[in-house]
């Protein structure tokens, strides 16, 4: 927390969280020095092609805004021209080196990460002025990026753009940035990313969950889980002058019974952790084609250690863990061991207790992690 951090402009954690997370932009020049980027343009395309992968396709002609969703075939990128931008969600999940590039932010709560997305355009290429609702750092690999940005309150937008692009956008300040700068952006700063030249910007994105979105969650999190005894009844029916009506008997008896429902600060922690690391619907994970027996992952697993899929999230509260949105509730003995692994994605292990290892075994079964041969 009291180190510097280079990538942080040489702020400490501490510092940085006080008086720039969720409050105001910063620029920070080299952040990462020797960054070029991850992919080249043609590899970002072909990941854009590939099935199960989140892109989106943005081109401008003649200030008219379009927009194409995947799935995409290669063929779609052949003909491109003029202003046009891809950009691909969870390219964490398919390219190790992004995992790792992530893992320098993990001074933020895993809780609060989304993914990493890369997107390239040619010159003049970008997604137009518009507002974010989450915090973002933007790191620039291949090329030139002019970044404008804009604390106004105005959000009227576009009318009939396939985006929500800023009708009037204001620029405050702006900068360009070469391979390795980064900016940070907290949500609702209004910006607008323009492609000087051929360029690819690493987007690492935290979410920030509207408490509408959390609580619609929550109830259906809840429907699952509540047990209301009892059937409505009414013995002592009354002659009602209005049969449409609903009377307040009956109104009386429902409300006591839906009443009954209870929720503690527990039930919250636990839709939290099975909501926030509920994979997203495109994903899906690859069993082992030959699995090793048990014994066999045992031998692998204190050799090696285990990592966890690219895809897998794992969050803790309490002494459970919860792997892509299912609970595991764990002894006080077991506990730290796992929660190892959802803080660093691997671990090695020395003769694991038999309660540790058949969860292991079963997620490995499940295709959330394998033996770690690099380890």
């Amino acid at each position: 927390m009291n180190t510097p951090i280079s990538f942080l402009g040489g702020l400490t954690v501490e510092e940085f969280l006080r008086d720039y997370w969720q409050k105001k932009p910063l620029l920070i020049r080299k952040a990462f020095p020797e960054f070029a980027g991850l992919l080249d343009p043609q590899q970002l395309i072909e990941l854009a092609c590939t099935d199960d992968v989140q892109a989106r396709l943005v081109k401008q002609t003649r200030g008219k805004w379009k927009l194409q969703q995947a799935p995409f075939d290669p063929e779609d990128f052949e003909s491109l021209k003029g202003i046009w931008t891809v950009l691909v969600q969870g390219v964490n999940h398919f390219l190790p080196q992004g995992a790792e590039l992530l893992r320098h932010f993990n001074f933020i709560p895993h809780a609060r990460l989304d993914d990493l997305m890369v997107s390239y355009a040619p010159k003049g290429g970008g997604v137009g002025p518009h507002f974010d609702a989450y915090d973002v750092f933007l790191l620039q690999g291949l090329g030139h990026r002019r970044w404008q940005i804009s604390t106004q309150s105005d959000q009227t937008l576009v009318e009939g753009a396939p985006l929500r692009i800023l009708k009037d956008f204001k620029v405050e300040q702006e900068w360009g940035l070469e391979a390795g700068d980064m900016l940070y952006l907290p949500p609702h700063c209004a910006h607008n990313g323009v492609a000087e030249n051929d360029c690819m910007t690493y987007s690492i994105g935290f979410r920030t969950p509207a408490y509408q979105e959390l609580a619609e969650q929550f109830l259906v999190y809840l429907q699952d889980r509540i047990e209301i005894g009892g059937m409505y009844a009414d013995p002592d029916l009354a002659l009602q002058a209005h049969p449409s009506e609903i009377g307040p008997a009956m109104l009386n008896q429902v409300s006591q019974a839906i009443n009954r429902i209870r929720w503690d600060q527990e039930d919250i922690a636990n839709f939290l952790g099975c909501y926030l690391s509920e994979p997203k619907p495109h994903i899906f994970f690859d069993t082992p084609e030959r699995p090793l027996s048990k014994t066999r992952f045992k031998q692998a697993a204190e050799k090696h250690g285990v990592v966890l899929d690219l895809k897998t999230q794992m969050l803790c509260h309490g002494e459970t863990v919860f792997i892509n949105g299912t609970p595991h509730p764990l002894s006080p003995a077991t506990y730290p061991t796992l929660r190892l692994l959802a803080d660093t994605r691997r671990i090695k292990l020395d003769q694991p207790e038999s309660e540790v290892l058949e969860l292991l075994f079963q997620w490995y079964l499940d295709g959330y992690l394998t033996p770690d041969d690099h380890a």
